[in-house]
C-alpha cells in the first residue's frame, strides 16, 4: 500500500481548522451594545446598572490598562430559531493564545443575577436550550481591561504592572457580540475529528493503530459536504463511530482526571482582580456542573471561597449546592496555596488551621489532602505538618521544572525530617492546566516513572489564572477518551478517589527522604526583599503578640483576649504568603500593595502587645522576652542608654543595673567583650574574629565581603538565579568611612560606610555587645542597581562535610560538596533564621533576621588540606522583570556572625535576633505562661485555644535533631492536659507529673499541648 500519510494529515487538518470548527455556530445575529466605562476601581453591580450608558460599535478600542467597562448588551432571538441550541458569543479582542492573564469579563441578569463568565478560550453564554422564537436577551457584562504582562515572553520590561504607571489607552478591540446557534452535530464532529486526529499524531509510525485512525478519517471526510457542513455532520459522525469505540488495550494507563482552575491569588494582577477572577471561574464551573452530571472540580485556598462569599452571594450559594451535589471537592486544607520554603513553621501550621476550618465550617468537610501544584519547592517539614492537619496525601507538580535533574519518581512516600510519610504524587501529565490533547496524553503516559508497579496518575484539567476553569469541550474529550484504543483512559473523579486507588494498588512505592528541592526559581528566597522582611516581622509580632495577650488574660482581670483581631491579622499574613506573592514574583502593584499591608498589620499588633502588657499594671519599666529561652543581654531603656539584663523564657525582668560579665573595649577598629575580639579592616570588612573561648581565629579569609554580581537569569528574571550568575562580580572594598560609633562599656561599635554602582549606599553597623559572642552587623541600604545580586561572605576555618540551615520546625542538612549533579544544583538555597557549619568540636552560625537565600561552598587551600567553607547570605537583588523597579530604595536589616555556636546556640540566637526584648512600664512579674525544661524542648507558639474555652493552647518541637524528654510547667493551676492535632482536637491525654507534663520527643517532633485551667 503506498503511503498517503502526509496528504491525509494535512487534508483532515485544514478540513477541521477551515471548515469544521468554522460551522460550529450555524447562525449569528448581533446584539446592540451600549458601553460605560467605570471611573477608578471596579464598582458593584448596582451601581453600574444605574449608571448612564452610550452607543458601541464593534471594532471600537475599549479599555484602558486595569480599567472597568461595563457593557449593556440586548437582542432578541428570531423567531425561526425556536427549537434550536442557542448562545451569546462575546469576542472582547481576546489577543493571542493565553486563556489569562488578560481581558475577562462576567455576565449579569438585569437583576444582578451572575450567569456566566467570558473568557478567550469560553465565550459562550447559554441562552435556552430548546430556545423560545422571540425571546429577549438582556445582559449587564462587567469587562475587566487586565494588560498582558506576559507579552513578548518575559523579554522586555512593562510599565503595565501597576495602574500608577500604565497609563490610560486602550488595550483591546471589541470583536463580536452576537447571539448564535450552537450546531451541536458540528460541535461534536469538530470534538471527534480533534480527539482522534491528535492521537493519530502521537502513534508511532508503524502503529497499525495511527493508520487505521488515518484511513478512517479520510473515508470520514469524503463524506462532507463542503456546501453544507452541517447536513452532512451526522453522516461524518456515523462513518468515525467505529473508530472512536474501539476499547483501549487492557494495560492500558488510567488518568484520574480532576476539574480545575489554578488561580494564583496575586500574580501579574493585584488581589483585587482575583477576588473578580474567582467569581467569574467559579461562576463558570457552577455551569458546568449543570451540564454535565459526571463533573468534579477540585478546588483549594479559602481565602478565595471567603472572597465569594463575601462578594457574591449568588455565586456562593451556587458553589455550596455542588458540594452537596458532589460535584466541587474542596481540597488542600490551606489558607492559600502559600510558599513551600519561605513561611515560618507556626504559619504553616495555621494555614492548614485556618484553610481546614474553613471548609469544616461552611461545607461540613474536612479534606484530606494537600494541593500545591505551583510553590517553588516544598520543605522537608512539611509531612510532618500536613499529617498533623488530618492530611492523608500531597500533590505538586512544580518538580517537573527541575533544569538539571529529573524527579525519579511520580507516585512515592515522601518523607520529612521528623521521619513522617505522607503519600504523594507529581502528575506525569507535567501540568496542572490539562485539556486531554493527545499530546498531553502521550506525554503522561511516557513520563510516568511507576511503570510496572504502578498503572494510574491524576491530570488536573482546566484553564487558571482567569481563563475560566474547565470547559464542556476538555469534558467531552475526556469522555471520548474514556476507553480508547492507543490512548490512555481518562476517569474523571475526586482527588480522594484517585490517592485510594493509587495507594491500595502501590502500597510499596518508593521513599523520597527530605525537601522536595526545586531545581529553578532560586530567587525566590531574595526577590522583593521588604516583602519577605515584612513576613518575617510579621510571623514574630503576632507570636509575640499570642503570647502577651495569654498572658494577660490569665493574670489581668477584665482583659479580653483578642481572638477576632488575632484571627483577621494571621488570616492577612496569611494571604500574603502565596506562592507568588512572598516569593517576590509578583507584579509592582502587588508587593506596593503588600508592603503597606505588613506595615498596617505591624501597627495593630504593636497595639495589641501594648494594651496586653499594660493590662498587667502599670509599674516600673521591665523588659518581655518573647522567646523560648532564657535570656542574658544588652538591652536600651526608652532614652537610648544600654542596660544588662536577665531575663527568663516567655517572660520578664526589671531594667536592673546588672554588671555584666565583662566590658566591651574598643582600642581602634577592635571590638572586645571577653568572649570574641573583632577587628575590622581599613576597607571594611572584618579581617579578624578570634573567638577567645576556644583561643582560634574564625575567618579563613576577611568576612562580611560584600560582593555585587551581574545577575541576568536566562528567562525568569524575579524567579531564577542561574549559575553563571558567578563568574562575573565586583567586591565593595572601598569604604568612605570606617568610624567608631559607640563606646559603651556594654556595647561598642564600628561603621562602615560605602557607596558603589549607580548611586547606591550602604551603611553597616558592626557591634559587640558584653556577654556576648555574637557579633551584629545592623545594615542599611539605599539600593539603585540593576540586575545585580548583593551578596555577603563569611568564609570560616571550618571543615564542614555539611551545612544546616533551619527550616520548619527544625533543620535541614545539605553537603557542601558538589560530588553529584543534584548537589551542583543547590548551589542556591533557603533557610530561615540561622545557618550552621561544624566539624567535630567546634561550629559558627550565621543568624539573619530577614533574609532566606544563601549559598555555601567550600575549597582546600595549599597550606596541607586545610578547609575553607563560606556561607554568603543573599541581601538584595534588582530584577526587572515584571516589576521593573522591583527592591529599588531603601532596605534595612540585621545579619549576625556566632562564633563557636553549637545548634542549641544557633536556635536560640536566632530566636532572639528576631524576638528583640520589649521594654515597657509594668507591675510585677506574672510567672510566664509556660516554662519548658529539657534540651531540645523549644516552645514556637503560646496561646488561647481557638474555641473561646480559655484552654491555654502550647506547641513545642525537638529543636536539635535529636530525641528529647523534659517537662512543661505551667504559670497558672494545671487541671488537665492532653495532646492534639493543629486544629486542637484532643488525641490523647498527656501525662501529668508533679503538676507539669511530661513530655518526650523525637527528633523534630512538633507536639501540640492543650491545657486546662484550674
Amino acid at each position: 500500500m503506498h503511503d498517503e500519510s502526509r496528504r491525509i494529515e494535512e487534508r483532515v487538518q485544514r478540513l477541521h481548522d477551515q471548515r469544521i470548527k468554522t460551522a460550529v455556530y450555524a447562525a449569528t445575529v448581533p446584539f446592540e451594545v451600549e458601553a460605560w466605562q467605570a471611573p477608578g476601581e471596579p464598582v458593584p453591580f448596582e451601581e453600574a446598572a444605574a449608571a448612564s450608558y452610550e452607543p458601541f460599535s464593534m471594532g471600537t478600542p475599549w479599555g484602558p490598562p486595569w480599567g472597568t467597562t461595563w457593557f449593556r448588551m440586548r437582542g432578541q432571538v428570531p423567531a425561526e430559531w425556536a427549537g434550536r441550541r442557542v448562545e451569546a458569543v462575546i469576542d472582547l479582542g481576546f489577543t493571542g493564545d493565553w486563556p489569562g492573564n488578560q481581558a475577562e469579563a462576567l455576565v449579569h441578569l438585569t437583576d444582578g443575577t451572575p450567569l456566566k463568565a467570558v473568557n478567550p478560550l469560553n465565550q459562550y453564554v447559554a441562552i435556552a436550550n430548546p430556545a423560545r422564537g422571540g425571546e429577549s436577551v438582556d445582559y449587564l457584562v462587567e469587562a475587566a481591561s487586565n494588560p498582558d504582562i506576559l507579552a513578548d515572553n518575559f523579554s522586555k520590561t512593562t510599565p503595565l504592572g501597576d495602574k500608577l504607571t500604565a497609563g490610560d489607552k486602550p488595550l483591546y478591540t471589541f470583536r463580536a457580540a452576537d447571539i448564535a446557534i450552537l450546531d451541536e452535530e458540528v460541535w461534536h464532529l469538530d470534538l471527534d475529528v480533534q480527539v482522534l486526529r491528535e492521537l493519530m499524531l502521537e502513534l508511532g509510525e508503524h502503529d497499525p493503530r495511527r493508520h487505521e485512525i488515518a484511513h478512517a478519517l479520510d473515508g470520514a471526510m469524503d463524506l462532507l459536504d463542503l456546501d453544507d457542513v452541517s447536513g452532512s455532520a451526522g453522516a461524518v459522525r456515523e462513518a468515525l463511530k467505529p473508530v472512536l469505540s474501539r476499547p483501549a488495550h487492557a494495560s492500558a494507563h488510567t488518568i484520574s482526571g480532576v476539574g480545575h482552575a489554578h488561580i494564583d491569588s496575586a500574580w501579574l494582577w493585584p488581589i483585587r482582580e482575583t477576588k473578580r477572577k474567582t467569581s467569574r471561574t467559579f461562576s463558570n464551573v457552577t455551569s458546568l456542573a449543570d451540564e454535565y452530571d459526571d463533573f468534579i472540580f477540585a478546588c483549594s485556598q479559602a481565602q478565595q471561597y471567603e472572597w465569594v462569599r463575601d462578594n457574591y452571594p449568588k455565586v456562593w450559594s451556587r458553589i455550596q449546592e455542588s458540594v452537596k451535589n458532589g460535584q466541587w471537592a474542596p481540597v488542600g486544607g490551606m489558607w492559600v496555596e502559600s510558599d513551600g520554603n519561605l513561611p515560618g513553621g507556626e504559619a504553616v501550621a495555621r494555614q492548614f488551621v485556618h484553610g481546614k476550618r474553613f471548609f469544616m465550617d461552611h461545607f461540613g468537610i474536612e479534606t484530606k489532602g494537600v494541593w500545591l501544584p505551583d510553590s517553588f519547592g516544598y520543605n522537608a517539614a512539611y509531612p510532618q505538618i500536613a499529617k498533623l492537619a488530618g492530611n492523608e496525601w500531597f500533590l505538586t507538580q512544580k518538580i517537573s521544572w527541575n533544569q538539571t535533574n529529573k524527579f525519579p519518581h511520580h507516585t512515592f512516600w515522601w518523607e520529612g525530617i521528623d521521619g513522617t510519610r505522607i503519600f504523594t504524587h507529581f502528575p506525569p501529565v507535567d501540568t496542572y492546566n490539562a485539556r486531554f490533547s493527545g499530546e498531553e496524553m502521550s506525554r503522561a503516559v511516557r513520563n510516568y516513572s511507576e511503570k510496572g508497579g504502578a498503572s494510574r496518575s491524576l491530570a488536573p484539567f482546566g484553564w487558571g489564572d482567569g481563563g475560566g476553569g474547565p470547559t464542556r469541550e476538555i469534558m467531552e474529550r475526556a469522555r471520548r477518551l474514556a476507553d480508547l484504543e492507543g490512548s490512555a483512559k481518562v476517569v474523571v473523579e475526586h482527588p480522594d478517589e484517585f490517592f485510594a486507588k493509587a495507594r491500595e494498588e502501590y502500597p510499596d512505592a518508593p521513599v523520597w527522604v527530605g525537601e522536595l528541592y526545586l531545581e529553578l526559581h532560586r530567587a525566590t528566597y531574595t526577590s522583593q526583599a521588604r516583602t519577605k522582611q515584612g513576613n518575617r516581622r510579621s510571623e514574630h509580632l503576632l507570636r509575640e503578640a499570642e503570647l502577651w495577650a495569654t498572658t494577660a488574660a490569665l493574670h489581668a482581670p477584665g482583659y479580653a483576649y483578642p481572638h477576632e483581631k488575632l484571627d483577621r491579622l494571621w488570616k492577612t499574613v496569611l494571604l500574603h504568603q502565596f506562592h507568588d506573592i512572598l516569593p517576590g514574583s509578583s507584579i509592582a502593584w502587588v508587593h506596593r500593595e503588600a508592603e503597606a499591608e505588613y506595615a498596617r498589620v505591624a501597627r495593630e499588633l504593636h497595639e495589641l502587645t501594648a494594651e496586653a502588657v499594660a493590662a498587667l499594671g502599670a509599674g516600673a519599666p521591665r523588659a518581655f522576652n518573647t522567646s523560648p529561652y532564657d535570656r542574658a543581654e544588652v538591652v536600651r531603656t526608652a532614652d537610648g542608654t544600654p542596660v544588662f539584663v536577665h531575663v527568663p523564657a516567655s517572660g520578664s525582668a526589671p531594667l536592673a543595673d546588672t554588671a555584666p560579665p565583662r566590658p566591651v573595649t574598643v582600642d581602634g577598629r577592635v571590638l572586645d567583650n571577653g568572649l570574641v575580639r573583632v577587628e575590622v579592616a581599613e576597607d571594611g570588612t572584618l579581617s579578624s574574629v578570634r573567638d577567645l573561648r576556644a583561643g582560634r581565629e574564625v575567618l579563613a579569609e576577611p568576612g562580611n565581603l560584600l560582593r555585587l554580581h551581574t545577575d541576568l537569569p536566562n528567562y525568569w528574571d524575579a524567579w531564577d538565579i542561574d549559575k553563571h550568575y558567578k563568574n562575573r562580580y565586583t567586591d565593595l572594598l572601598d569604604a568612605s568611612s570606617v568610624t567608631v560609633v559607640e563606646q559603651d562599656p556594654l556595647i561598642g561599635a564600628i561603621r562602615v560606610e560605602r557607596s558603589f554602582g549607580k548611586g547606591s549606599t550602604i551603611t553597616q553597623t558592626i557591634s559587640v555587645r558584653a556577654g556576648s559572642p555574637r557579633i551584629d552587623i545592623e545594615t542599611d541600604i539605599d539600593w539603585h542597581e540593576t540586575e545585580k545580586i548583593l551578596k555577603a561572605a563569611f568564609p570560616v576555618d571550618i571543615r564542614a562535610p555539611h551545612s544546616s540551615a533551619e527550616i520548619q520546625f527544625g533543620h535541614i542538612q545539605r553537603p557542601t560538596h558538589t560530588n553529584t549533579s543534584w548537589e551542583s544544583a543547590r548551589f542556591e538555597v533557603s533557610g530561615h533564621r540561622w545557618v550552621h557549619l561544624a566539624e567535630p568540636g567546634y561550629g559558627v552560625a550565621v543568624i539573619n533576621d530577614s533574609t532566606y537565600g544563601h549559598d555555601v561552598s567550600r575549597t582546600v587551600r595549599e597550606d596541607g588540606g586545610t578547609t575553607t567553607t563560606t556561607v554568603r547570605l543573599s541581601l538584595v537583588r534588582a530584577p526587572r522583570i515584571p516589576d521593573p523597579e522591583a527592591d529599588q530604595g531603601r532596605h534595612r536589616f540585621t545579619y549576625a556572625l556566632l562564633p563557636g555556636a553549637t545548634v542549641e546556640d544557633a536556635v536560640a540566637e536566632g530566636y532572639s535576633l528576631n524576638l528583640p526584648l520589649r521594654v515597657a512600664d509594668a507591675a510585677g512579674a506574672p510567672a510566664p505562661v509556660v516554662s519548658a525544661e529539657g534540651e531540645g524542648v523549644t516552645v514556637e507558639a503560646v496561646k488561647l485555644a481557638d474555641d473561646a474555652s480559655g484552654d491555654v493552647v502550647v506547641r513545642l518541637y525537638e529543636s536539635r535533631g535529636g530525641r528529647a524528654t523534659g517537662t512543661l510547667r505551667t504559670g497558672f493551676p494545671l487541671a488537665g492536659a492532653q495532646i492534639t492535632d493543629l486544629l486542637e482536637r484532643p488525641l490523647q491525654d498527656a501525662e501529668i507529673t508533679d503538676g507539669a507534663v511530661t513530655v518526650a520527643l523525637r527528633p523534630f517532633q512538633i507536639l501540640t499541648l492543650r491545657l486546662r485551667r484550674g
